[in-house]
């Protein structure tokens, strides 16, 4: 049973819009994929994984270092600062290998959460004290996003209130990813007269408490309290004037960067399943030869092709500035409903070895579980995409 995963073709499709979208990728984004995916292959296999388990440590911090060694770390840090300057293409190609390999490192955050935000509208000042550490020490990042009883990140409920010539912090976030190891975090918060300001927030601040806590696919999270975190002017990220859009702005983001890595989370099962499928043998015959298992597997690899599509085009649209806000919350959708049948399909189709934990194919069902329901599950993404095309609001690029 062969169903080689297909990569983007060079065929330039011309879209109502007008403009001509040409699919290939350039050769120092696939030098960064390359690249991202050889280190991936030889730092993270199922051994490893077990081990990283069984010590109960989620990251990876010799693979961490590597990566940072290799600058891939910091491929959305400007090169004012020592990075690459790259944007969300580059991005989203790494993040589709670490989803191959469901890579236990904070890549996701520093790179979407952090990185990109923060090379977007930060200042000068700004980038060099919280990029420069990526750079030099491989420092973490991430962002807040995610308040109980509210399914709007720009609405935040955590207030920020003037104190003296500072402000002050209260409040509480949670299934804040890598909060444990972050250097930096991004904090949207409510400010008097409806604005909105996204703060840039020390890990160790004084005022925060955080109680650690582990998602389905182990990933290290937090509940984080804001018990009067001070922070200044200085820590403000944009204008708190359009400071709603710079979460819009991040939100988008980081779902097409979750895109990726369930784009490369349900390659990567699809391709074992084949391989397994190939080699076990039922009533004197490989199972890959019948008919009912090929057509699961035909049904995924189809499902695999409509995430690739709408991935690449969201991904396209917003490093060009074009209007995408129906697209992100397309490639988001297909990706969590389109996802979550081809890990089903493949945890199926294994049979009862699926179910153990000392074979791999397990952790690929976890992830996609884990990444379908983050910022949005697909309910939320339907009715988000159908306001969006009610009031005919696209999101423009900042």
């Amino acid at each position: 049973m062969n169903l080689d995963v297909v990569t983007p073709s060079a065929t330039a499709i011309a879209y109502t819009t007008g403009v001509e979208m040409d699919f290939a990728f350039t050769e120092d984004q696939e030098a960064v994929r390359d690249l991202a995916g050889q280190i991936f292959t030889d730092a993270c296999n199922h051994e490893r994984s077990r081990e990283l388990e069984d010590a109960g440590a989620w990251m990876d911090d010799k693979l961490w270092s590597e990566l940072a060694t290799s600058n891939l770390t910091a491929v959305t840090v400007p090169e004012s600062c020592g990075g690459s300057g790259l944007g969300l293409t580059e991005c989203a190609l790494m993040l589709v290998e670490a989803g191959r390999h469901c890579v236990p490192a904070p890549l996701f955050e520093t790179l979407v959460l952090g990185g990109l935000p923060i090379a977007k509208f930060g200042n000068p000042e700004q980038q060099k004290r919280w990029l420069g550490p990526v750079v030099d020490s491989g420092a973490v990042l991430t962002a807040a996003l995610s308040e109980h009883g509210s399914s709007d990140p720009s609405r935040p409920k955590l207030k920020a209130t003037r104190d003296g010539d500072g402000w002050r912090l209260d409040g509480e976030k949670f299934s804040v990813p890598a909060v444990g190891k972050a250097s930096c975090i991004l904090v949207p918060a409510s400010i008097e007269g409806g604005k909105v300001g996204v703060f840039l927030v020390a890990g160790d601040a004084a005022g925060l408490e955080i109680a650690e806590q582990r998602s389905i696919n182990w990933q290290l999270q937090g509940l984080v309290k804001f018990n009067g975190v001070t922070v200044s002017d200085a820590d403000i990220l944009g204008d708190p004037d359009t400071g709603a859009d710079i979460v819009n702005w991040i939100v988008d983001h980081a779902r097409l960067g979750q895109a990726a890595l369930l784009l490369g989370v349900g390659e990567e099962a699809l391709k074992r399943t084949a391989m397994y499928l190939s080699e076990r043998k039922q009533f004197g015959r490989q199972i890959g030869s019948f008919q009912a298992v090929q057509m699961r597997c035909a049904d995924a690899y189809i499902d695999l092709m409509g995430m690739r599509s709408t991935l690449w085009q969201a991904v396209w649209r917003v490093d060009t500035g074009i209007r995408s806000g129906a697209e992100v919350r397309a490639a988001k959708w297909w990706a969590s409903r389109a996802g979550d049948r081809v890990v089903h399909s493949a945890q199926h189709l294994h049979g009862g070895i699926g179910s153990d934990i000392d074979y791999p194919i397990h952790r690929y069902f976890l992830w996609a579980q884990y990444l379908k329901s983050q910022l949005g599950g697909p309910s939320q993404l339907l009715a988000e995409l159908g306001a969006l095309l009610v009031s005919d609001d696209q999101r423009p690029s900042l």
